[in-house]
């Protein structure tokens, strides 16, 4: 048990942190104990107390009390709060789309991959089977539109600023797919990730020929991924946090310090306490105790 208070952090979108939301759970803090990580948009409440069971009595109370307002609401440690260690989800985590159904989306089969995702990302399909079907109905694709696919990718907000503040604070950062390389490398250079990794697609004569090159990278290689860098940063897990969204993300998201739902899907939702639902990735960072005036949006 940790020998440091908890603390419960409270993050609507800018702005709207308003005298309505702390009516609502005012009964749950003290305001001498209440520090603003960002004006009324992230305010940070800490528990007079050592014990998780009580925090988490306190944190369930101020979730019922807010559940009319559009706010996400956080419970974390004091102890070894700023993390050390980012390992990030790409797709709809990262980035506001699946590079994979947005490439199907170029040539007319998009709805069909895009069901088959999300059977996938719900933990309906075994991943591996779910991406190599979505590859062979690519077979013969003209490898030409993996750069058409990434012109037409978006960055989910504050993507840039969550890993260039980490950055800044000496923690490392890695982005871990079961997308593909094509992207992660393009999104870690332009987030500023010191490494990627995710699947490779197999392509010849400049086309799909509808294969991924083994192995494939699913849950257990984000795991992998997730002890590996703890062990050679040597870190201890608390130092880690991990973000997503999907099934393929929840033994990186369970087995984490701190692991957050970014608008997760409801078999991620179930497992998790951190969820993020209404707000941006900055909500990673007010988690950890950063105040905005922290905040870096890029590499120096």
């Amino acid at each position: 048990m940790s020998y440091l208070p908890y603390v419960i952090t409270v993050v609507a979108p800018p702005s709207l942190l308003n005298q309505k939301v702390l009516d609502l759970i005012e009964p749950y803090y003290s305001l001498q104990d209440a520090q603003w990580l960002s004006q009324q948009e992230a305010i940070d409440i800490e528990l007079p107390t050592t014990d998780l069971n009580d925090a988490k009595s306190i944190f369930k109370k101020m979730q019922t009390a807010l559940r009319s307002q559009k706010v996400d609401i956080f419970l974390t440690p004091m102890l070894s709060r700023k993390k050390k260690l980012l390992i990030a989800d790409m797709d709809s985590t990262i980035v506001q789309s699946e590079t994979l159904d947005d490439l199907a989306a170029e040539v007319g089969i998009g709805e069909q991959i895009a069901a088959i995702t999300k059977r996938a990302m719900n933990g309906e399909l075994i991943f591996a089977d779910a991406l190599n079907e979505r590859i062979a109905l690519l077979k013969n694709v003209s490898a030409d539109l993996l750069e058409k696919t990434w012109q037409h990718t978006k960055l989910n907000d504050g993507a840039q600023t969550l890993v260039a503040t980490m950055r800044k604070h000496h923690a490392y950062t890695a982005l871990i797919s079961g997308g593909f390389t094509f992207f992660t490398q393009k999104v870690a250079d332009k987030c500023g990730f010191h490494e990627n990794h995710a699947n490779q697609l197999s392509i010849q004569d400049n086309k799909l020929d509808g294969t991924v090159i083994l192995p494939i990278l699913g849950k257990e290689a984000k795991l992998f991924h997730l002890n590996r860098l703890t062990q050679t940063l040597n870190l201890t897990k608390n130092e880690s946090m991990t973000i997503g969204d999907g099934a393929n993300d929840l033994p990186m998201l369970t087995h984490a310090g701190l692991g957050i739902g970014y608008y997760p899907k409801p078999i991620v939702a179930e497992q998790l306490s951190n969820i993020i639902q209404y707000t941006s990735l900055r909500s990673a960072l007010f988690i950890q105790g950063y105040k905005e005036s922290e905040f870096v949006d890029e590499l120096g």
